[in-house]
């Protein structure tokens, strides 16, 4: 799904720490706000819900029933949530060749605001579980329920949120396409989606002030190192992010070291000179959750906890941030 860097890592894991204080014995509960800063509340029920729907789909792999399927329920679900919705169909070709039905899906509040929040996450699955530790299952799709519909999921229930609790804050959701079809040794394999997206923004001149890609966000025991990319290009945004998490209660999840450097969908933003970050589950020492682009990446590895922990300090950023 991604290319990972480690030769940078040693030395930024120890040039970035930061002074915030860990604590141990913190573990917030799902269903109880764990500061007065979340005056809106992030349901984890409800986003491993929008998670689990998405795998009953079958793995969302373009050019599949599945993936229209899927599609069309998005358009619906923020569209529900009183969302003005835009999607983008584009033929993508993938470095193997092959021509990809491809649907960028957005997703605004507050369409007339200036100032815009962009959030987005992959809604498409890898075509390959090659990363399965079983050589038979090289061939098979996977679920996608922590990379990729995960992400999804969280932004659904903030859709939801924001649906029901309005924010002065222009804030557009983005469900990228075809990130997955990707091939190590090729960068450019990857991020399909977004990179149209940057390159085709939906409204002539759209360029929002940040952007937060949300990626994997739903492991077990999740880790989320601030990414590389993101800190050297968006270094105000990130701490900013993971000091509202610290303050929420989630500083046993957003560690203050770096994690390393991702390829993906936020780098295409970055390229157009848009303030993006990455909140991705990433170990220095071992790399990615071991459900990546294996047939073990299902509805048994996912967290509530860890989707609270992501949820609630998004929207706790958005509020914070409407004020």
């Amino acid at each position: 799904m991604k290319i990972k860097t480690f030769s940078i890592i040693s030395l930024l894991c120890v040039l970035l720490a930061c002074g915030s204080q860990r604590n141990e014995n913190k573990q917030p509960d799902t269903n109880e706000q764990t500061t007065s800063k979340m005056s809106i509340f992030f349901n984890a029920d409800s986003a491993y819900d929008y998670i689990n729907r998405q795998v009953l789909f079958g793995p969302r792999v373009p050019n599949t029933e599945s993936h229209r399927n899927c599609r069309e329920w998005l358009i619906t679900e923020l569209t529900r949530h009183g969302a003005s919705v835009t999607r983008q169909d584009v033929k993508l070709t993938a470095f193997d060749g092959t021509i990809l039905d491809a649907t960028n899906i957005i997703g605004s509040f507050n369409p007339e605001a200036s100032d815009r929040l962009l959030l987005l996450a992959h809604w498409d699955c890898r075509p390959w579980a090659d990363a399965d530790p079983d050589p038979a299952n090289h061939s098979k799709a996977v679920d996608g329920a922590n990379d990729g519909a995960s992400g999804v999921g969280v932004l659904l229930e903030i859709a939801r949120q924001i649906g029901k609790n309005s924010t002065n804050k222009g804030i557009d959701i983005l469900f990228v396409d075809a990130e997955d079809w990707g091939t190590d040794g090729n960068d450019e394999s990857w991020a399909l989606g977004s990179r149209y997206f940057a390159n085709n923004p939906h409204q002539p001149g759209y360029r929002p002030q940040q952007a937060i890609l949300l990626d994997m966000v739903g492991g077990h025991n999740a880790k989320f190192y601030k990414e590389y990319f993101s800190i050297q290009n968006a270094p105000s945004l990130v701490d900013k992010v993971w000091s509202v998490a610290a303050q929420s209660g989630y500083e046993n999840y957003f560690l203050p070291q770096i994690g390393g450097a991702v390829t993906d969908d936020h780098v295409e933003l970055l390229k157009v000179g848009i303030p993006a970050i990455n909140i991705i589950e990433f170990h220095p020492t071992n790399g990615f959750n071991p459900t990546w682009h294996t047939t073990n990446d299902n509805m048994t590895a996912i967290s509530k906890e860890t989707l609270k922990a992501v949820g609630q300090t998004v929207i706790n950023y958005i509020y914070e941030q409407s004020e």
